[in-house]
């Protein structure tokens, strides 16, 4: 098995490994991971983390405390907010997407509704431009997006934007078979 160091640095800071990443690296370790996957399975159990295929990703998980589960709840909570936000912006805003931060500065200063939202992302933030920006570290921080132009500064949303839809949709199912409980 190749790059297992590689893999684990990346993975195992909450990063995903996605197929259509910007980087050749990555994608090579994505074209490992898919043609091994028990191997590498395996080998990661065996410290104590749990090789996840998504829908063109993976990522590691753990077995978790309910402390633990606490602190990802209000992690989702957050996710929940910048998935509204970035769908409001566009409608098609997921894997392969391209856009550029003044794009959606753009919009913010067009559309009331988006307005509202990027006021509620970071309440420490007094600029559009600052919510933008860190909303983008966020999405650059867990692997949700990468810088695909340095010139004209386009970012691509890679396959791992998946997850969070994902999460959203879990939680929507949950709360639609909680209201056909009768009571």
């Amino acid at each position: 098995m190749k790059y297992t160091e590689e893999i684990f640095n990346l993975l195992s800071r909450g990063g995903f490994i996605s197929n259509n990443s910007v980087s050749p690296q990555v994608k090579r370790y994505y074209d490992l991971l898919e043609e091994n996957f028990p191997d590498y399975y395996d080998y990661y159990q065996g410290i104590g983390l749990y090789l996840e295929a998504g829908d063109g990703y993976y990522y590691f998980t753990r077995r978790e405390a309910k402390v633990d589960m606490e602190r990802k709840l209000e992690a989702a909570g957050r996710w929940i907010d910048y998935l509204s936000f970035l769908k409001t912006f566009h409608s098609a805003f997921g894997p392969g997407f391209l856009f550029r931060t003044a794009d959606i500065e753009i919009q913010i200063g067009c559309d009331m509704e988006l307005k509202e939202k990027a006021t509620k992302l970071f309440s420490d933030k007094k600029t559009h431009s600052e919510v933008v920006e860190k909303l983008v570290k966020e999405l650059l921080g867990m692997g949700f997006i990468e810088k695909e132009n340095e010139v004209d500064g386009t970012y691509k949303v890679l396959s791992s934007f998946h997850y969070i839809e994902e999460l959203v949709d879990c939680i929507t199912i949950a709360e639609e078979v909680q209201d056909e409980i009768p009571e």
